[in-house]
């Protein structure tokens, strides 16, 4: 990371509140944030996990860990988030919203409610976090926030027509977000990875799908999270992980060459 960029942070000494943080690349946004002597709130469902992360990184850092056991596919869950914040007196500067899944199929799983739940934790509890926390970072003058997408927002293929789309959605609200609050010194973040080394296919059940792949393909977690913080530090709106992904973005965005790669499903 830009060494510029970390000692920029140290002047800052609100906490950093992440989601999704129990795993994947929410923990590894907790160890580079950690590192960085930032005051971290770590959010998830599994509260055992989340306070054996919390003890490593005092126990490693000398920092202060809070914890708030969450479920962001509930719908207060948001308001719940921002309220505990409010009582005990932790300021939000850095906000990462991690929490995600695989999802169901659009067309195939046939349980709405489950559609809803998806809907709820991908994008409806990122904007509405964002909707509490942003407008107080303008007013103080100073504010990071990364929302993490997915390369698989920057270009239609067939599929479950939930994920792509979902991630789609927050790339657009961050650019937006980005260029309403950039100039009062709030820079908002989408982070776009490729494939990435995290628990998250094994808990999709999507093993099978990545062992078969090419290993040139996937990027580790902390790669990722090193590209993350660095672009959201420069005022990158979109930032794009992993230098194959870096290359083929601009390919997959161009009004040239952007019908060549979208992906159709296979005559059955």
């Amino acid at each position: 990371m830009n060494p510029k960029a970390i000692r920029q942070s140290d002047y800052h000494q609100g906490f950093a509140l992440i989601t999704g943080a129990s795993a994947g690349l929410g923990e590894e946004f907790a160890r580079q944030l950690a590192a960085m002597r930032k005051p971290l709130i770590l959010v998830a469902r599994r509260e055992e996990r989340l306070q054996s992360i919390a003890a490593s990184l005092r126990k490693q850092h000398d920092i202060q860990v809070e914890i708030i056991t969450a479920d962001l596919s509930v719908p207060h869950a948001a308001e719940d988030i921002a309220n505990i914040c409010a009582s005990k007196g932790w300021q939000v500067e850095w906000l990462v919203n991690n929490a995600g899944i695989a999802g169901p199929d659009l067309l195939k799983d046939r349980d709405w409610q489950a559609q809803q739940t998806f809907f709820q934790l991908m994008m409806l509890s990122v904007a509405d976090l964002c909707h509490r926390f942003v407008p107080k970072m303008a007013d103080r003058g100073f504010g990071r926030v990364i929302n993490v997408a997915s390369v698989a927002a920057r270009i239609p293929r067939s599929g479950g027509c939930n994920y792509g789309p979902a991630k789609a959605y927050l790339v657009a609200m961050s650019e937006e977000l980005h260029l309403t609050v950039a100039s009062s010194g709030v820079n908002v973040s989408a982070l776009c990875p490729g494939f990435t080394h995290t628990d998250f296919h094994e808990t999709a059940g999507l093993m099978e799908m990545k062992n078969k792949m090419a290993k040139w393909l996937w990027y580790d977690a902390e790669v990722v999270v090193k590209d993350a913080l660095d672009g959201v530090q420069r005022g990158k709106a979109v930032v794009v992980s992993g230098r194959l992904y870096r290359w083929l973005d601009p390919i997959f965005q161009s009004i040239w060459t952007r019908r060549f790669f979208r992906i159709k499903a296979r005559p059955e």
